[in-house]
């Protein structure tokens, strides 16, 4: 963010278009995508609903969206350079969503 003097503060803490961090993040193929779900009103920042695809998000914000037939609920670790290869974005948020963390789980199932 830049200051009064038009020069960056060094002291602002990062952010980045939310639009932008759900494509590197690798949750939609295309900033378009996850600006077109973003403007429907479908995102969450820390449970209030957004509706602007260049709302400024940081680390420690908790996201929460549609993807497929999920919701998905993630806190976001680090805000990303590029979009890189999948594991680079996985580095890049936490999944709070428990069915999503091991779908191998024996307690979930129903028998």
């Amino acid at each position: 963010m830049a200051g009064p003097s038009g020069k960056a503060d060094p002291n602002a803490a990062a952010r980045l278009r939310l639009d932008k961090w759900l494509w590197q993040a690798r949750f939609f193929k295309s900033r378009s995508l996850a600006a077109e779900v973003i403007e429907a009103g479908s995102v969450r920042v820390n449970g209030t609903r957004i509706s602007r695809p260049g709302r400024d998000i940081g680390a420690g914000d908790t996201l929460t969206f549609p993807q497929g037939p999920r919701i998905r609920v993630v806190r976001i670790l680090a805000l990303g350079l590029r979009r890189g290869p999948a594991t680079e974005a996985q580095a890049l948020y936490l999944d709070l969503d428990a069915s999503a963390a091991d779908p191998s789980d024996p307690s979930d199932s129903l028998e």
